[in-house]
C-alpha cells in the first residue's frame, strides 16, 4: 500500500518501533517502584536493569556505567555541570568544545564564560586536531574537559573521537565527553576504545520514546555531586524515581539497533547515496555539506544556491515530504545554522540548507517521493533564474 507521506527527519526524532511500543505498554502495567523491596518492586527493578544492560551494550559499556536521565540535554548538562571527575584528577576548571556542538553543550554547561573555548572545525565540519592539540599543550597546567560530539546532527560529519581521546590521554589531566545522541544506533561506539570519560544518549533518536536518555560514565569517573538531588536513585548520580516505561522502551530500542547495526548502516547508506545522486542530477550546482568527511550513513545535508529553505520546506511538506533545514533543537525555528557558519559556509548558501535523514522505516518509495517533490520545489528558483537571464 502506498504511503501518504514520506517521513525523512529521523535526526529530529525517529518513529517508535512497534516492538518498542509493546515493551513500553508491558512496563506500564508493572505496579512497583524499582526502589521497593517487595515482589512488585523487584519486578520493576529487574525490568530497569535489563534495559540498563541493553543501553550499555549499545556503547560497549557495562551496565553499572549507565545513569538514566530525561534525555540527551539533561545528560549533557549533567556532564558539563562542573562536577564530572575522574578518580585522582581534580575537577576540570576549563571547557573546550568543538565549534559545531549542539546547544545542549555550547549553552548547556556551567563553566564561567572566561573558562570556555571553542575549538575550530574544518570546512567539512571535522574538529581541527592541530588546534585542539595546541590548546591542550598551552593549558597543560589546568585540568580540562573536552566535549566533542560523535557525529553532527545537521551534516552527519563523524568526529575522530579515538584521536581526540589519545590527545587527552597524552595531556593526562583532560577528561573527554561526547554527545553521542546522533551516532548511537547508526555507527559502532566503544567508550573505552574511544578514550571517553562520559557519553550522552537520547532514546528518541534511535526509535525509543521521547523523554528518556542516559549519561554513561567510564570506570573511575563520577559526578562529584548529583545533578538532581533527592532519594538517591541511579547510584546517587541522578535522583528521582525512574520513568520505567520509557527506560524499558529505550532498552528495547537499543537492543534492536545494536543487533541490526551493520545491516542497517549499509541499507541506509545506499538510500542516502541514491538521494544525493538524484539531488545532484536535478541541481548540478548543489553543495553537499561535509562531503569530504566520514558521515553518518543516514544523513544528507545540502543546499542549492538561491534556494530559500523555509519556502522549500513548506513546498515539500505540502507535497507530503517531511525534512528539515537543520537542527530541531528549538520549536518552529528556522534560522541560519551555527554549524554551517562554523564551517565557513556563506550565509546565502546556508540559508538554503536542507537536511534529509533516514531511519528504520525508510523505504525505496520515499526516495522517489522526495526526489519528485524536490524537483517541483526547485521550479520557482529556476523560473527566477530564467527571468534574470
Amino acid at each position: 500500500m502506498s504511503r501518504a507521506r514520506a517521513y525523512l527527519d529521523y535526526n529530529a526524532t525517529a518513529p517508535v518501533r512497534p516492538a518498542v511500543a509493546e515493551a513500553v505498554a508491558r512496563a506500564l502495567m508493572l505496579p512497583g517502584n524499582p526502589s521497593s523491596i517487595h515482589q512488585e518492586g523487584r519486578a520493576a527493578r529487574a525490568a530497569l536493569e535489563a534495559a540498563r544492560s541493553d543501553v550499555a551494550a549499545l556503547v560497549t559499556a557495562r551496565p553499572e556505567q549507565v545513569v538514566f536521565t530525561s534525555g540527551g540535554t539533561e545528560a549533557a548538562n549533567a556532564a558539563l555541570s562542573g562536577a564530572l571527575r575522574r578518580r585522582g584528577v581534580p575537577v576540570p576548571t576549563r571547557l573546550l568544545h568543538a565549534a559545531t556542538e549542539h546547544p545542549c553543550v555550547a549553552s548547556g554547561h556551567r563553566f564561567p564564560e572566561a573558562a570556555v573555548e571553542e575549538v575550530p572545525v574544518t570546512a567539512d565540519g571535522v574538529i581541527d586536531l592541530g588546534a585542539l592539540e595546541a590548546r591542550l599543550a598551552a593549558l597543560a597546567h589546568e585540568t580540562l574537559l573536552v566535549s566533542v560530539h560523535a557525529a553532527n546532527n545537521e551534516t552527519g560529519a563523524v568526529q575522530p573521537l579515538a584521536q581526540i581521546g589519545a590527545l587527552a590521554r597524552s595531556h593526562g589531566r583532560t577528561l573527554v565527553h561526547s554527545d553521542a545522541v546522533q551516532a548511537a544506533g547508526k555507527i559502532p561506539l566503544d567508550m573505552a576504545a574511544l578514550g571517553l570519560d562520559a557519553l550522552t544518549l537520547s532514546g528518541h533518536k534511535f526509535a525509543a520514546p521521547k523523554g528518556v536518555g542516559a549519561l554513561v560514565l567510564a570506570e573511575g569517573v563520577a559526578l562529584e555531586s548529583a545533578f538532581l538531588r533527592g532519594g538517591g536513585q541511579e547510584r546517587r548520580q541522578r535522583c528521582g524515581t525512574e520513568c520505567l516505561p520509557a527506560i524499558v522502551g529505550m532498552g528495547e530500542a537499543a537492543r534492536i539497533a545494536r543487533e541490526a547495526l551493520g545491516q542497517e548502516a549499509a541499507r541506509l547508506s545506499d538510500l542516502r547515496d541514491r538521494i544525493e545522486a538524484g539531488v545532484r542530477a536535478l541541481a548540478p550546482d548543489a553543495v553537499v555539506f561535509a562531503a569530504g568527511a566520514p558521515r553518518l550513513p543516514n544523513t544528507l545535508s545540502f543546499s542549492v544556491p538561491g534556494l530559500d529553505a523555509p519556502a522549500a520546506l513548506i513546498a515539500l511538506d505540502l507535497a507530503g515530504v517531511a525534512v528539515s533545514s537543520g537542527s530541531a533543537c528549538s520549536s518552529g525555528k528556522v534560522a541560519r545554522s551555527a554549524t554551517l557558519a562554523a564551517m565557513g559556509v556563506d550565509a546565502d548558501l546556508a540559508g538554503g540548507a536542507l537536511r534529509v535523514s533516514l531511519g528504520w522505516n525508510t523505504v525505496d518509495e520515499e526516495v522517489a517521493c522526495f526526489l519528485d517533490a524536490f524537483e517541483r520545489a526547485l521550479q520557482p528558483l529556476y523560473r527566477r533564474r530564467g527571468q534574470a537571464a
